[in-house]
């Protein structure tokens, strides 16, 4: 059951009637349950047992550690009761983190472990084997997120936030079909204050929920889907495509990239306000940042949250010097690299933007020194900042959409100097775009040009749209997106990760 399908928009409307049907919150939180697991067997219905063991194991992890210490001790035992309590509840974090991360290494990782390890000791057997398991084994949807958040759960709990007993509205929370597959990353505790209060939703609500859900429509089917076309001929001719053409795919890809999933954050913040909730925002206009650090918190800001709370901040943060600060830093985006996928490529884009963190973080400390913070505040210093750090983020794509090195590599020999094919632009933008090179490339400066009017909008001038307003684009919205999408619409892009 995909998100921008009719079947969904029936499942939708179906739990909604009976959602706001039902009295009490266990109720509602009983349908939310089984919504989710409908939702998730309609893609995988072999895991759904699996996630539902690994929601019960770390609810249960998760009371051991906020268990409270036995308070009746003696004065002079005290102190060492409390050192013992606080070793065990390490220990219970430390069991809830390594089976999170197992689950993920196990489904994830190990042809990938596998594949190295074959082609670094000239190990064939290594090799074959990592090849029966990326064939027959297929990673459950949405593993890295559901891991993410489990592992973010214990965390809360052992640092102090209450740990729940009510496994109902755990098991609801994990499972909450709008953003299971793809996130954005949740935290129970914010979660779990909204079924404080639970209401229907205003008419203002309702029209903003549908709003989100036609923007998510335009950004995938309209947009994302489209631009892929282009993407996928480029990239998957190589070998013939020129260096013009390969700029392209990749000025391409990073738009479908955004427009890929950030449309499917609003699809997925849209039908939870339906249900009376506020998931967290994932985008915010990350490609007119001038800076790497703006982007990272702007770009899958969720992933960057956890990243920061969870791994940055534990590591010492910016708080033991410029050193270690860039130490840290290159951590924890290698790790962001190979979170998103199995493949060197990944580490590699991992790796990179670690290095434009360090170079911008040796930059802002420099420029703090030398008194050169008002150049860079100017508008000169504004646009080169701008070129350099959208120019990193874009050719870091490559790395992302072939994790392949090889391919990778080759369209980096190849992007300055390297002529086409001689059929290659007849072949792929006459007759299978049917449009050519140059007024595609005005296209995407137009959709550019588009989105930076928005974020002028929205950022610089504040302004928003009326509910009225919203409530009358969005059926022309989702028929626009509907009646021009493509035949066969590819899956989001994050489905894979």
């Amino acid at each position: 059951m995909s998100f921008l399908s009719i079947i969904y928009a029936l499942f939708l409307l179906s739990v909604l009637g009976i959602y706001w049907s039902v009295e009490g919150r266990s109720l509602k939180l009983s349908v939310i349950l089984v919504a989710s697991l409908v939702f998730y067997s309609s893609l995988q219905i072999q895991y759904a047992p699996m996630l539902l063991v690994m929601t019960l194991v770390t609810f249960y992890v998760g009371q051991a550690i906020g268990a409270p210490m036995d308070w009746r001790i003696e004065n002079e035992e005290w102190q060492f009761a409390q050192q013992d309590w606080n070793r065990r509840r390490l220990k219970l974090l430390w069991v809830g983190i390594i089976l999170n991360l197992l689950l993920l290494l196990g489904f994830k990782y190990v042809p990938f472990l596998l594949d190295s390890v074959g082609e670094g000791f000239n190990l064939p057997a290594a090799e074959e084997n990592a090849d029966w398991i990326r064939t027959h084994v297929i990673a459950p949807l949405g593993i890295s997120f559901f891991s993410f958040e489990c592992i973010a759960y214990l965390v809360d709990v052992y640092r102090g936030a209450p740990a729940t007993h009510d496994f109902l509205k755990f098991s609801a929370y994990k499972l909450f079909f709008p953003k299971l597959i793809s996130g954005p990353i949740t935290r129970f505790h914010p979660f779990a204050g909204q079924l404080q209060n639970l209401k229907l939703p205003t008419p203002s609500q309702i029209t903003e929920g549908l709003w989100l859900i036609a923007c998510g429509a335009v950004k995938k089917l309209l947009l994302a889907d489209h631009l892929a076309t282009a993407v996928n001929l480029i990239f998957g001719n190589l070998e013939r495509a020129g260096s013009g053409d390969l700029w392209l795919a990749t000025f391409a890809y990073g738009l479908q990239l955004y427009l890929d999933f950030s449309g499917y954050v609003d699809v997925a913040r849209g039908s939870a306000i339906l249900l009376g909730f506020d998931l967290p925002q994932n985008f915010d206009f990350p490609y007119f940042c001038t800076n790497i650090a703006d982007f990272w918190r702007r770009w899958h800001m969720t992933l960057g949250d956890w990243l920061r709370n969870y791994l940055y901040f534990p590591l010492g943060g910016s708080r033991q010097g410029l050193q270690r600060t860039c130490f840290n830093l290159m951590v924890i985006m290698l790790i962001a690299g190979i979170w998103h996928g199995a493949a060197w490529g990944f580490v590699v884009w991992g790796g990179l933007h670690g290095l434009a963190l360090v170079v911008h973080r040796l930059t802002d400390a420099m420029s703090k020194r030398w008194q050169w913070m008002h150049w860079w505040q100017s508008i000169p210093g504004i646009l080169l900042a701008w070129a350099v750090t959208q120019g990193m983020v874009f050719t870091s794509w490559i790395f992302f959409r072939l994790p392949n090195l090889r391919e990778s590599g080759l369209v980096v020999q190849r992007l300055f100097g390297h002529p086409a094919d001689v059929q290659f632009a007849q072949k792929v933008y006459v007759e299978t775009l049917q449009i050519d090179r140059l007024h595609l490339t005005l296209w995407l400066w137009l959709l550019v040009a588009a989105m930076a009017i928005v974020y002028t909008i929205h950022r610089g001038l504040k302004l928003q749209l009326n509910w009225f307003v919203k409530i009358l684009l969005v059926p022309l919205c989702l028929f626009t997106a509907w009646i021009l999408a493509p035949n066969e619409a590819p899956p989001y892009i994050y489905f894979d990760f």
